[in-house]
């Protein structure tokens, strides 16, 4: 973890902490539950905080799906086990990467930020200082949809704080919930918007570095169907959701392609 990353997530801890603590300790919805005695809410609340930051840790830590070069190595077994591999036509070839030296199985991008190649790479997330790929989009899902739940909860907490003076005194009395509110508004319509666009992309099979580069990328390119990933919506979503193996995307690649039309 470089010194890049700890200062992000650094950031992140303290900006969700701050917010939390304040909305706490401010004339809210919640303080008043609080000095009634009413204490489910506010411990629900603070329990959700504490999820998304685990969760935001879990995603930006773990492996996304690193291609590590032993595995051309236990590829080398598997033939020698009598396992099929898939071989790619001519016009389609999966090359050996150039930085990091590793044959790139298919949907595998190498990530200049990472210094590695990820499995079914989606994009390099700048807000975790790690990509999201095959192993953690799961889960970066997930973070997501906590994330969004944590900040619409708060949005509200924050305008219920809030009322409405033309006064000097009443900015310096509620300054700290009428930025928490513009705060937390924005981050909601970002992370709505990207919670809404990866559904959309994983109900289709695709990936945004996919969806985004279309034209540059030779399976797609070459590929007789827009999308050969694609199973339906149903199995798209159980196998991004429900499948704990990595998945060969050579055979469904293949197996799309050479269906009689």
């Amino acid at each position: 973890m470089g010194p890049g990353g700890r200062w992000v997530r650094a950031a992140h801890t303290a900006l969700s902490a701050a917010l939390a603590l304040g909305l706490l300790l401010h004339r809210t919805d919640l303080q008043k539950q609080e000095e009634r005695g009413e204490l489910l809410q506010p411990l629900i609340f603070v329990l959700l905080v504490l999820c998304s930051i685990l969760l935001y840790f879990k995603v930006s830590l773990m492996d996304p799906g690193f291609v590590k070069p032993e595995e051309e190595v236990k590829e080398g077994e598997d033939k020698g086990q009598g396992v099929v591999i898939p071989q790619l036509p001519g016009d389609v070839k999966l090359r050996r990467c150039g930085y990091c030296l590793v044959k790139q199985p298919m949907r595998a991008k190498h990530c200049q930020q990472c210094q590695h190649c990820v499995r079914r790479y989606d994009h390099h997330c700048p807000w975790l200082e790690n990509c999201v790929g095959e192993r953690n989009h799961p889960l970066f899902i997930v973070y997501l949809s906590v994330q969004l739940v944590v900040l619409l909860w708060g949005g509200h907490v924050a305008w219920s704080g809030l009322y409405f003076e033309q006064s000097r005194e009443w900015l310096q009395h509620n300054i700290f919930l009428l930025v928490s509110f513009l705060l937390i508004l924005i981050f909601t319509i970002v992370v709505l918007l990207l919670l809404v666009s990866h559904l959309y992309l994983i109900s289709c099979n695709t990936t945004t570095w996919e969806f985004m580069s279309h034209h540059r990328i030779s399976y797609l390119r070459h590929s007789e169907l827009e999308n050969p990933f694609d199973q339906g919506i149903i199995l798209n979503l159980w196998r991004f959701f429900c499948s704990r193996h990595l998945t060969a995307w050579e055979n469904i690649y293949f197996h799309k392609n050479t269906e009689p039309v």
